[in-house]
Formats: structure tokens, sequence, C-alpha cells
């Protein structure tokens, strides 16, 4: 229960992700109402699955104050090297300027140790509340990417 739990990375209700990810895939069965939390995990990782999509977060560990970005100190990257080689992953996508510098500074040199870096990276905007200047049509348009290219529809370039 641990690995499922561990993944998850989108649980706070008033992050927009989820419904960003509904529209942009016209399939709202990531927003369910379940009071219980495991049950949304499955829920969600269903649909992940579904869309062809891997969520993951770039540091696997590090000191925060509150949820705060900016507080973020001594970060340890996640290592997707295995994930990548074994996988179909054509594109990653981070969420938020914090997540695309993590990336850039800590796992882009990770995965050049282990010839994995060969994966382009595009930024997105926050779903997080505090981003409160981007409104959900507009996230919603800058996602549209990760729906064209998780239906093969589009090969996107490096950001």
């Amino acid at each position: 229960m641990q690995d499922l739990v561990g993944w998850f990375n989108y649980g706070h209700p008033r992050n927009r992700f989820w419904p960003v990810m509904a529209a942009v895939f016209h399939d709202d069965s990531c927003l369910c109402e379940n009071t219980d939390p495991i049950q949304t995990v499955r829920t969600c990782k269903g649909f992940a699955l579904r869309h062809h999509m891997a969520l993951w977060d770039v540091i696997v560990s590090c000191d925060i104050e509150g949820a705060s970005d900016a507080s973020i100190r001594n970060a340890v990257p996640n290592d997707f090297s295995d994930m990548l080689r074994q996988s179909q992953i054509s594109h990653i996508f981070t969420t938020g300027a914090k997540a695309a510098q993590l990336y850039q500074r800590l796992c882009i040199p990770l995965l050049q140790t282990h010839g994995s870096d060969n994966v382009p990276m595009t930024r997105l905007p926050s779903t997080n509340p505090t981003n409160a200047g981007a409104k959900l049509p507009e996230l919603v348009e800058a996602y549209s990417c990760v729906g064209r290219v998780a239906s093969g529809k589009a090969v996107m370039q490096p950001e």
C-alpha cells in the first residue's frame, strides 16, 4: 500500500491538477469525491495509466518548511534512469518553475551519468492553488500538450 500512496502527488483538494487532466483528456473519472484516500489514489492511478501517463516527483526527499517551494533545501533527486530505459516515455513535463529548476539542476546530470538524458522536458505552470494567477481555462490550454503527447499526436521539442 505504501507504494500506491508514495507516488501520488496531487491530492490536495484545491490543487487543480486532476480537474485540468479531466478537461485535457475529456474524462472526469479522476474527479471522484471518494473520502477513502486509498480508493482515490487507485482511481487516479487508473486514470493516469489509461492515458499513458507516469507521475513522479522530481525529488525523493528534501528539507522543506510547510509547502513552500522556496524553502526547499538538501534536495535529493529521483533517479528516473531505469524507468526511462524500461518504458516508452517520450516526454517529461514538470509542473511549476521549481520542479523544472530542480529537474534541470539535479535530475539531468544524474540521467547523463546513466545515458538516459535524451527525453525532452517541458515546464508547465503549477496547478497548485498558490498559483492563483493561472485560471483553470489557461491551465487546460497549457496542459493540452500532455494530451497530444500521450495520444501520440505530437512530438514536442525540449524547452
